[in-house]
């Protein structure tokens, strides 16, 4: 059974960073393309970021030269360092796996940016 699980959220302070984590297990991670999303409060969930299965990395407008994703296909892991935090970037971060039109989403993990 497919499962991801996220971890590496917080309470920090605006212009702090954070590291998230989402471990995959259940999938054939390499031939996935992993994805960050997030939901603040009151509002839909949105795209952040993505890494392909091939390689390639796209980001939301909003956190472009700030966020990085990256993934260890080893450790079938995907990574998001948050870097220059700001209150916007509140919210709970879901990741997400898909592969042939498959998709799974993770429980989601809290970060929290204090102004």
């Amino acid at each position: 059974q497919a499962q991801l699980v996220e971890s590496g959220g917080g309470m920090v302070q605006a212009g702090g960073s954070l590291r998230l984590s989402c471990t995959a297990s259940g999938i054939i991670f390499g031939l996935s393309d992993m994805y960050w999303f997030r939901q603040a409060p009151g509002k839909l969930r949105e795209f952040v970021a993505s890494a392909t299965s091939g390689g390639s990395t796209y980001y939301a407008d909003s956190v472009k030269g700030r966020f990085t994703i990256s993934r260890d296909n080893a450790k079938s892991t995907v990574y998001l360092q948050m870097n220059s935090l700001q209150s916007e970037d509140t919210g709970v971060y879901y990741c997400r796996s898909t592969r042939t039109g498959t998709t799974y989403w993770g429980q989601g993990t809290r970060v929290t940016v204090s102004s």
